[in-house]
């Protein structure tokens, strides 16, 4: 498994890798992903751990999910991802922590497993669930998604399949930390 200091590394290397063979400038990309141009430059020289929800912005703005990015970012195309193998990603600002379950970057499922501390809130523009199909089932305790202007209140067991994609927001209101999954389908 890649640890945290080299995925950062590898996310930079990626995010300019990405963007240079889309033909993107670094303008084009800011205004795209409404990233700033000095905080992509940062972010792909290895200088700024971007957050959750940068990473979201960027991956929309490059026609990928965020998982798609983190995927190629990790390098890895095995057919079997072994727990101990999955990628693990945390937040910087919320310390929410992510884990690729799927193995390797090339079918159109994608399973994340996400712990969200309690009192956390992440959210994401709608680009970053472009040309997908989106739900969400809570493992263990309570999670309130704003999807939208609708908030769902989801407690452990609960599956929500999204609309049309929006901005959205992962709400941890409790006192407990939230496990849950998100899969991702791709559309388009």
């Amino acid at each position: 498994m890649v640890s945290t200091v080299d995925l950062s590394t590898s996310l930079a290397e990626t995010v300019l890798a990405v963007r240079t063979a889309r033909g993107l400038s670094v303008a084009a990309l800011a205004e795209a992903s409404g990233v700033s141009r000095a905080m992509i430059a940062k972010i792909e020289r290895g200088a700024a751990q971007p957050t959750a929800v940068l990473l979201g912005r960027l991956a929309g703005a490059l026609g990928l999910t965020l998982s798609q990015l983190v995927a190629r970012a990790e390098g890895d195309e095995q057919s079997v991802a072994r727990r101990a193998d999955q990628p693990l990603w945390t937040d910087p600002a919320t310390g929410y922590v992510r884990r690729a379950v799927t193995p390797g970057t090339g079918g159109p499922l994608e399973l994340i497993e996400v712990r969200l501390p309690p009192g956390a809130r992440v959210g994401f523009p709608a680009g970053t669930y472009a040309g997908t199909h989106h739900q969400v089932w809570v493992l263990e305790g309570g999670l309130r998604f704003h999807e939208g202007a609708v908030v769902h209140d989801l407690g452990a067991g609960d599956c929500l399949r999204l609309g049309p994609p929006q901005d959205c927001v992962y709400e941890n209101a409790s006192a407990q930390e939230c496990r849950y999954l998100v899969c991702l389908v791709r559309t388009a």
